[in-house]
């Protein structure tokens, strides 16, 4: 009996035109997002925890360069694995993806596609199934286009060979779910792609690679934020001490709770009794990492399934009024989540920038670009 098919959601952000794709199997409810963008994360988890998916994998085609990709911020709040192509050199990425390589999930898994082209290592998702075929293209091909190949490692050359080489040579029938649409299309084919797109329909490869090179298209407004961000599966290094001392005992507004603070500050107000400091990371992570003597330990979710503390709002509120709190997590993420909640049920709620462990650098070792451990405040390990 071959399992039933798997269901695509497809994802729209406005601002850049991406698309992104939250695929699951219907009987384990296992789930996979590609190209998941920052600004939606809130939409995404929404629509992740009404449905009751286990969302196992975060994939990048390539490092984007016209929004920011919510990868690392979805293994901080869900656990999940993320994977993008070893090419494009994201080294926080938990999962570096080669040619070939299967990405499994419930009764169904993804073949990771070198195609090179928009960027050296840009990688399309081929789900092949009993019922169906679908590729999930990237900025690799579009609906009757390709993805542009002027700037960050692009390539005419190896673009027009991904297209007519790799992708073309996909059964004819599947549909192609492409990286954006800047005119309302949602999906094609590999026949219509081959037999209509502009760019490659009865085009030799030196054809291609002139129309390629005289695009003139200009550069994403967003490129020199969102590619530094994207090598590092979009954690943020807000916080560092690249400004003056002064700086570090300064509020930073914030949407939803009172704001951001330095390490530094929330120890100040912690010593000062002005403030209580509340750890929200899981039991877990504090027995294995180190936890912070003086601190309120309160999870705001558990490993391994990362559900919400079912008394997260209940302890919180029995914590002595008239404090301000100060909540502390891995990297400064889950902490956001926990300081909206807590300003929601009234209490006067700061984010600790940086949290305990800091942000991951280039080799996806933490502890090392800041973080409470690392400016040398107060703590133990169990």
């Amino acid at each position: 009996m071959h399992p039933v098919s798997p269901q695509v959601i497809q994802f729209f952000d406005a601002d850049s035109s991406t698309y992104t794709y939250l695929i699951h199997d219907p009987q384990t409810l296992e789930a996979v997002i590609i190209d998941p963008v920052a600004d939606q994360l809130e939409r995404d988890q929404k629509t992740i925890q009404a449905m009751g998916l286990k969302l196992c994998w975060a994939l990048e085609t390539h490092a984007h360069a016209d929004h920011i990709t919510s990868a690392g911020l979805l293994a901080e709040h869900f656990g999940v694995q993320t994977a993008a192509p070893e090419g494009c050199h994201i080294g926080t990425a938990a999962v570096q993806l080669v040619d070939g390589q299967m990405i499994p999930f419930g009764a169904f898994a993804f073949k990771a596609l070198h195609t090179p082209g928009h960027t050296a290592g840009s990688m399309c998702f081929y789900l092949d199934t009993p019922n169906a075929t679908h590729v999930f293209t990237g900025d690799t091909l579009l609906i009757n286009g390709c993805g542009r190949t002027d700037f960050q490692s692009g390539s005419a050359s190896a673009m027009y060979h991904s297209l007519t080489q790799i992708l073309y040579k996909l059964p004819a029938a599947t549909t192609v779910w492409p990286g954006h649409d800047y005119q309302g299309r949602t999906h094609s084919s590999i026949a219509h792609e081959m037999q209509h797109n502009v760019r490659t329909a009865g085009h030799t490869e030196a054809q291609f690679s002139e129309i390629m090179n005289h695009l003139n298209l200009p550069k994403p407004h967003r490129i020199d934020e969102a590619v530094p961000a994207n090598l590092s599966s979009g954690l943020r290094h807000d916080a560092g001490g690249e400004g003056s001392r002064n700086d570090l005992f300064k509020v930073q507004a914030a949407q939803g709770y009172a704001g951001d603070i330095s390490p530094e500050l929330a120890w100040q107000w912690v010593q000062s009794g002005e403030a209580l400091l509340v750890d929200v990371r899981s039991d877990a992570e504090r027995a294995w990492v180190g936890f912070v003597p003086d601190a309120k330990a309160l999870a705001w979710k558990q490993w391994p399934a990362m559900e919400v503390n079912p008394v997260f709002d209940s302890e919180l509120l029995a914590l002595p009024p008239h404090k301000k709190l100060v909540l502390l997590c891995r990297s400064g993420v889950r902490s956001i989540a926990a300081a909206q909640r807590a300003a929601e049920l009234g209490l006067e709620a700061y984010n600790i920038l940086e949290g305990f462990e800091g942000d991951p650098d280039a080799n996806a070792h933490r502890g090392i670009l800041g973080g409470w451990r690392k400016r040398g405040l107060p703590w133990r390990q169990n």
